[in-house]
């Protein structure tokens, strides 16, 4: 998140315009960078020594810049990393009280009730999320399957995983709480509504509304909602070098967030999928 947030910007979203091709361009050529460095480097800190002072800097981020051209999209390849399957099975909230204190939660719990064991004396359930290691050394093919060595399985090692519960402070106060549920379209999810918020001046329901797309390194792909796309702009990415799909609905992330502006709260819950809410006491 901090990465590609770093990446954008140097650059005047807002003057290439919400949803247009240049702007799109931009974003998935620094989702696919961020999600290939995901692969390089993260693992369990304690396993693996992660460059994150290298991966968060400015200067890292010209040098990702540099890399990402204005009319060709480059190329995931896939002959150094791959991805892993991921469940779907996530849940997020974002909560703020009267004094300002806020709290991002996103909590996987995995299929039938995770590993079925509860932490005593504290009444919840632990996760078996064994899935989310690399699913072994050296696997590659270009659907996404990956084998990097700082995420693969080791005893008392935790796995990687895509949740990116977001706090954005102004003046020393919650400004937006965000995060989602949905895999490995989460990242970019949370960004694009960061942006849709700071760059679009969206309110914080609009930024969860609007139309997403998803890029992660491999498969070597924009994805994007039904009616997501104007087919003028899906063609003028297609025209920069970039593979474009559609996805159905029911594979898109679902975003929750809360956004404070003008001594006010907002709430927003992602209309895509109905059972959640936007509450205020």
């Amino acid at each position: 998140m901090l990465q590609s947030l770093n990446v954008l910007e140097a650059y005047d979203l807002k003057a290439m315009g919400f949803g247009s091709s240049r702007y799109l361009h931009h974003v998935a050529e620094t989702l696919r960078r961020a999600f290939a460095d995901r692969a390089r480097y993260l693992g369990d800190p304690a396993f693996v020594d992660v460059p994150v002072a290298r991966l968060i800097s400015k200067g890292y981020a010209a040098e990702l810049r540099r890399t990402i051209l204005e009319g060709k999209a480059s190329v995931s390849s896939p002959a150094s990393f791959e991805w892993p399957a991921e469940s779907d099975d996530t849940t997020h909230f974002s909560v703020v009280d009267t004094e300002g204190g806020a709290v991002a939660l996103t909590y996987t719990l995995e299929d039938a009730y995770g590993s079925r064991i509860v932490v005593p004396g504290a009444g919840f359930l632990l996760n078996n999320e064994m899935g989310d290691f690399n699913a072994g050394p050296g696997l590659t093919d270009a659907t996404g399957l990956i084998g990097t060595e700082p995420n693969l399985a080791a005893p008392g090692k935790r796995m990687l995983s895509n949740m990116t519960p977001t706090i954005l402070v102004r003046d020393k106060r919650a400004a937006l709480v965000v995060g989602a549920a949905g895999g490995r379209k989460i990242p970019g999810t949370v960004l694009q509504i960061v942006l849709g918020v700071v760059d679009f001046d969206m309110n914080v329901q609009e930024a969860i509304d609007a139309p997403r797309i998803s890029h992660q390194w491999l498969p070597d792909l924009i994805l994007h909602e039904p009616f997501g796309l104007s087919s003028d702009t899906a063609e003028a990415l297609r025209a920069l070098g970039h593979r474009v799909e559609e996805r159905p609905a029911g594979e898109w992330s679902r975003a929750h967030g809360i956004a404070y502006r003008d001594g006010m709260l907002e709430g927003g819950s992602d209309r895509r999928k109905p059972d959640g809410a936007a509450i205020g006491r």
